[in-house]
């Protein structure tokens, strides 16, 4: 018999991201990546984010700390896109301005 393990107050489709059930723009992910950048905890995430439950920011963490690999690409994929992105995208006007007047 083979059992499968449930999150509660976590959404994962087939092929999508691990949300939040209640507010499924939120990924998993994104709660993750404020416990990788600043090091917060649990409760400081929701000091943080007042529209995040407590419940649901551990049941995001367990669903980490299970499905780490998963998380950790998604995370690198989107790191990978917006530098990609990033590298194409012109220069802004104002820098553009600095630069012609030797001030960048």
């Amino acid at each position: 018999m083979t059992s499968q393990v449930t999150y509660p107050h976590i959404e994962k489709l087939e092929g999508q991201p691990a949300r939040l059930q209640r507010i499924p723009r939120v990924r998993v992910a994104q709660i993750v990546m404020d416990y990788l950048a600043y090091g917060w905890s649990v409760e400081e995430m929701c000091r943080q984010h007042p529209y995040l439950m407590l419940a649901e920011t551990h049941a995001a963490m367990a669903y980490y700390f299970d499905c780490q690999d998963e998380i950790d690409r998604e995370i690198r994929l989107e790191w990978e896109q917006a530098e990609r992105e990033k590298s194409q995208a012109s220069a802004s006007p104002f820098v553009v301005r600095m630069k012609a007047k030797g001030l960048l």
